[in-house]
Order: C-alpha cells, then structure tokens, then sequence
C-alpha cells in the first residue's frame, strides 16, 4: 500500500509539472499576443478596400489573417490599379476609393502627385497610437510641416548577393572593404570563376554602375546642403558633385574587370539577375533588395539550383575601405485615406500593423528587407543590421530628390558603359 501511494504521488508530481509546463508554454503564448489590444467594439464588419500596384500582395494577406482573430468580421479587398502612380490620384477622387493605398516619398512635393498627400491622414498624430518609433527613423518621410502622411512597410537598399557556398569552398571570407573586394575578385578569377562578379547593364535605373555608386555618391554630398540644393534643382554646374563617383565607377570597372558583355546576356534587373545566380558559377551578383525578395520563390525554377542547391545571402557593396555603406531606402508605404468610408478600422489595422513584429512578419513573407530598426531576425539581410551608424545613410535625409538621382544614374551609365567621358558626362548635368 505504501509502495502504491508512493507511486501515486510520483504519478501526480509528475502531472502537476507537466500541467504547470504546459500552462507556462500556454502563459508565453499568451503574453506574446499580448502588445496588441483591440481599441473598436470586435464584433464590427467591414470590408477594408486597399489599393496598390503589385499583381497580388500574399504578404497583406497574411496580416489579415492574423488581424481576423481579433476582428474575424473585417475583410481585406485588394485591388490592383493600372499605371497606379498616374492613376491613384483618381482613384482617390472617385465613388469607390480606397481606405489604405500605396505611396511613396518620391511623390510628396510634385503637383501632379499632390492627391496622394491630401487624402492622406496623419499617421504620427500620438491619438491613432502607431508605434512609429518601430521603424527606423531615416526612411520616415519628412515634411514641410511635420506630419507624417506615409509609414513604410517595406524598405530597400543596394548590395549583392553572394554565394556563401563557393567563399566557403574556396576558404574566401566576404569582403567588407573595397581592397578587400578587388583582392576577392582576382584570387577567385584565378580560381577558374570568369565572373567573380555580375550585374544588369541593359539600362540605368538599377544597373550594375547604380548599384555599386548610388551608396557612395550619397557619401560624398551628404553633408554639403550647397550641393544638394544644387543637384536638386539640375543647376547645370552641380555636375561636379558627381566627379568622384564617375571616377569611382571607372576605377570599380577597372579594378574588378566585370564583363560587360556577360552581364549585357542578363535580360532584366529580376527574373534573369536571380536565374543566372542561380547557375551557381558567379560568387557576387550585384542587385536590389527588390530583386532579392523574388529569389525563395525562384529557386525551384532554376534547374541547376534544384540539383545543385547553394547557400547565399545579400551584403552591402564595400566601395571604401573605410567599410561598406547601407543605403537605407523605403521601398513600399501605407497611407490612410482620411476621407475613407470606414477609417477607424483603418486606423486600427495600421496601429496592428505598425510594429516589429507585424512589419518583420510580413517583410519575412514577402521577402523584402523590413523597416523595423532590428534587422537580425532575418538571415538574408543580417549584414545590413551590423553596419556602423557613421555608415547608414538615406536619401530622405540628405534631401536628394528623384530628379537628382535621375541624372546620377545617367551619367553613370554612360561613363560606365564606355558611351561617354567623366568630362562630358559633368557637362550635361542637368540635360539627361
């Protein structure tokens, strides 16, 4: 009887630790839904129309699953619109406009954008209680009058991705200065790798020349206002504030020996960067972050990936050997149409929406780099999360402007391509 009461009570402290285990597990779970708290009565229905210019969004969809277990009755309609940058304004305007929509920085300040910043709530306004201070505070739009019309959801930089798999196979480290960079290229071209590095160069807009001297170009005019009022404003002699990058730019050509004519057989800045990475022969590809967030999707259409699968991730292009800079850009952003139809959901989606872990969820599940200050949660842009701050910089704060960028983009291009000179390409600052 004694052995039997013996087992029993083994038995039940057996039992009440597995309760308690379970319970505590059941508690974590618990605390961890516990930063959001509905603030609207849960039981109210709607449908919340968004709209953007992206085909499907699956990553808003997602959210919207998880903001249904608090308010099961709201529900999303996405729509697609046509030429979205021309034709949003309209939309806004019409019978059926939406209540949250895509914008972006580059718009505020252009008349014929001027809708998407009038429709536009305030998001910092402290009543709606967005936890703004999850997103890192350079990509946030800043404006004449210190509202905040847009929060990003998405951002963007410039790097390249990597084959971690051939720098492991060849004993190589990563390289994280520009030395460090050209030394890499030559021992792999020694190697047998004809391409230690590749890049698009049918066009300007994101070619292999933007990509490696965007970050730097920021760098050199960061801290000179003159300057940038002057790029700004296409002043014929701010020319010479893209000298040392159309130096850089030849000197990176030279250095690296990146086969132009190889990189011209890359089709697009997209589907053709990721399926020719995936061939798995070139160890850096040169890219945006916009292109890196189609690679998961794409792997098991390469046919040479699927049989020879490789470890890779995106790092910043080191051009200085005082280290790699983190061009920190917004990529996508939300607005809240003030004169929405149903605009306290609206605002009770985006206060759900904006923080860490709703923003780092959905930039995971669509792959882009996320705009929350902490970047380590994701393996493939972990890189950027340990730059030094002296060397994250971000064009909403220096105040450069599309139209800047623009000529930038031009005149390295064509210097890059071999179609102009650096003198020539100075000269017609402002005529691209």
């Amino acid at each position: 009887m004694n052995i039997m009461k013996k087992v029993m009570c083994v038995f039940l402290s057996i039992m009440l630790i597995l309760g308690m285990s379970a319970c505590g597990a059941e508690k974590k779970e618990e605390t961890a839904r516990e930063g959001f708290k509905p603030s609207l009565d849960t039981s109210v229905k709607c449908n919340i129309k968004i709209a953007g210019g992206y085909d499907n969004f699956e990553a808003l969809e997602a959210e919207f699953d998880r903001f249904n277990k608090y308010y099961p009755d709201v529900e999303l309609v996405y729509t697609k619109v046509d030429d979205y940058n021309n034709m949003i304004g309209t939309v806004l305007g019409g019978n059926d406009a939406p209540d949250i929509y895509v914008n972006y920085s580059w718009m505020y300040g252009r008349d014929q954008y001027k809708a998407s910043i009038d429709y536009a709530e305030n998001l910092a306004d402290p009543a709606l209680g967005l936890d703004i201070n999850a997103i890192r505070s350079n990509i946030l739009l800043n404006t004449d009058d210190g509202t905040l019309p847009m929060v990003p959801v998405f951002s963007n930089t410039y790097g390249m991705l990597v084959n971690q798999s051939i720098f492991e196979k060849e004993g190589l480290s990563v390289p994280t200065t520009y030395d460090e960079l050209i030394k890499v290229c030559d021992t792999l071209r020694d190697k047998g790798y004809d391409n230690p590095l590749m890049g698009f160069s049918k066009e300007e807009t994101t070619s292999v020349f933007t990509l490696a001297i965007y970050p730097f170009f920021c760098g050199t005019v960061a801290e000179d206002k003159e300057a940038v009022e002057k790029l700004n404003s296409l002043d014929a002699s701010a020319g010479e504030y893209i000298r040392p990058s159309l130096e850089k730019i030849t000197e990176f050509m030279e250095d690296t020996r990146v086969n132009i004519d190889d990189c011209d057989k890359i089709e697009d800045n997209y589907d053709a960067v990721i399926l020719r990475f995936f061939e798995g022969d070139v160890p850096m590809m040169a890219c945006s972050g916009d292109t890196v967030s189609g690679t998961k999707k794409r792997e098991s259409r390469s046919e040479t990936f699927s049989a020879n699968p490789f470890k890779y991730t995106f790092v910043p292009i080191p051009m200085s050997n005082e280290g790699a800079t983190f061009l920190d850009m917004s990529n996508l952003q939300f607005s809240v149409n003030k004169e929405g139809s149903n605009l306290d959901v609206s605002n009770e989606f985006m206060r759900f929406l904006i923080t860490s872990e709703e923003l780092n969820e959905m930039a995971q599940n669509k792959g882009l780099m996320s705009p929350t200050k902490d970047l380590s949660f994701n393996n493939m842009y972990a890189a950027f999360g340990e730059i030094s701050e002296s060397q994250i910089l971000s064009p909403e704060e220096i105040g450069l402007t599309d139209d800047a960028v623009t000529q930038l983009r031009q005149a390295v291009y064509k210097v890059g391509k071999g179609e102009m000179t650096i003198d020539d390409a100075i000269a017609a600052y402002g005529s691209y």
